[in-house]
Formats: C-alpha cells, structure tokens, sequence
C-alpha cells in the first residue's frame, strides 16, 4: 500500500492492474478504498501524483457491499471507469454482489477469487457525422480506406461514451501514431472518453486500442467502459444475434497484454464485461 501526500494530508492507495492475472499486463489503477473526507481537488491531486488512466476513490454506505465509488484520471474525472472498478471489486475481497453508485447510476459487480464482472448502466449509439469522421481520421493519420466498412463509425456509450472505428487489418492497428491535441479536442466536444480502435480476429474475438488524450494518458491497456459500450454497438446494430460472448484483447502492443470478456444478450439494454484483477 502507497501513502500519497496531497493538500489535505496523506491518503493509503492501493495499487491493482485489471483484466489481467499477470502484474506486468493489464490495465493499472489506484484504489482508495476510504476517501471519506477527501474533496475533488484532492482526489484530482491523488490521481495526478499516483499517474495512472483513474484511480477510483471509495465512500462506504451504511448498507452492506453498497459504496459511492468516482473516478479520476490524471487530468479530470470521468464518469465511469471499467477497468477500475474491477480493482477497485478485487481490492475490496469480499464475494458475492457490490453495488457501486457512481455518476452514471448504478452499476453492479459480482466479485469473487480474484475476478469481478460488473454490469453497465443502459448502452446506446448514435451515428459519427461525416465531418467527425474526418477529424477523427486526420487526427490518426488514417484514412477512409483503412476503414472496415462492416462496422459503421459510432459514438456508443455505456456510462460514457467512446468513438468505434473498426479498421480492415491489424497492420493498421498496431501501427498507431495520432495527434493527442486533434483527438482530445475532438472527444471532449462529444464529452466522449476514447477512442474504441479495433479489428475484428474472429467471429467473437476482437483486438482494441484506445487512446485516452482527454484523461492525459496517450493510451489505455484495457477499457472496461469501452468494452461494454462496444458490446451495445454490435448488439444495436445487428452485428451480432442473439446472446452472444466476445473476446477483447487490448494493451498487446503497449506490452501489457489484457483479456476483456462481454456478454451481451439481447433483451437487456445492459452489457456486462469481465476480468481478473491482481495487486501490483
């Protein structure tokens, strides 16, 4: 456990990385499992000086495995965070059902050795504008030929939202170089978090990358709130039938390999992702 100094004094942060068992991959997160006194500036200033995508700050409720749980990344706070709510499930060591009320509304987790699958809040998408789509575009340095055309760009949200552009082959995907001040700008107009990038391996198994210039962070590891948004996406646009399970790995080519696992069924607006955590 890590003592962090901010303008209020000192506060314990526990270090865990999610979607992963291997403490070299997956995505880091702080967890502050007490922020009871601990107002924004402070969180913000914990957050700046652990330097990881969020770190999720915990306020216990008088009811049993019910807790108000925020998220800040380096730079502000975001609505929602999946990879660290997973460590923040982890972290806490109890099994069974969490409720954890964020900014977004509810969100459920099942936890239990050293996994957590937790349930989103009702996803949703809407179509990118064609003049979107060429900011986002320039600001990658791609092209519409690089696009794969199966999957429509869309801004899909689960608690925030995140733009989906699926690209033909993984060639395109691995080689990643894009203005961080273009795509800040054009995310934080949508009030989106990152940019879901990925490339479709199999039937149910994809590969993602997600940068994430609005929170300061170049690029995610795993992101459990895209992952889920992503999910809504496919199940919206008939990409996929029926109740299905999908396979994201993500952070391979950061050389912090994560495994994202999404099911979604049809007749629930709600998408669940899960993942393994373990402490750093």
């Amino acid at each position: 456990m890590d003592v962090v100094p901010h303008p209020g004094g000192m506060t314990d942060v526990l270090r865990y990385t999610a979607f992963t068992t291997d403490p070299a991959g997956g995505n880091p997160a702080g967890v502050v499992l007490d922020a009871t006194g601990l107002d924004d500036a402070a969180m913000l200033a914990i957050a700046a000086e652990v330097g990881y995508s969020e770190t999720a700050f915990v306020l216990p409720r008088p009811e049993d495995d019910e807790f108000d749980v925020r998220y800040f990344s380096p730079r502000v706070e975001v609505p929602f965070c999946g990879h660290a709510t997973v460590a923040t499930a982890v972290a806490l060591g109890t099994t069974g059902t969490l409720r954890f009320h964020t900014p977004v509304g509810l969100v459920e987790v099942e936890a239990g050795n050293g996994t957590a699958t937790l349930t989103s809040v009702p996803t949703s998408t809407e179509p990118a504008t064609e003049a979107d789509l060429d900011r986002a575009l320039t600001a990658l340095r791609w092209s519409r030929d690089d696009l794969d055309p199966r999957f429509p760009p869309h801004w899909a949200f689960a608690g925030g939202h995140h733009l989906v552009l699926a690209v033909k082959t993984r060639t395109r995907l691995k080689d990643l170089d894009y203005d961080f001040d273009a795509l800040a700008d054009l995310l934080r107009e949508h009030d989106a978090l990152t940019a879901q990038l990925v490339f479709q391996r199999e039937e149910d198994v994809f590969d993602a990358r997600d940068p994430f210039p609005v929170g300061g962070v170049v690029e995610d590891a795993a992101t459990g709130a895209a992952a889920l948004a992503f999910g809504g996406y496919l199940r919206d646009l008939g990409l996929i039938t029926g109740d299905r399970t999908i396979t994201i790995h993500q952070g391979v080519d950061m050389g912090r390999p994560s495994e994202l696992t999404v099911d979604v069924r049809q007749d629930d607006r709600r998408v669940r992702v899960t993942g393994a955590a373990v402490r750093i």
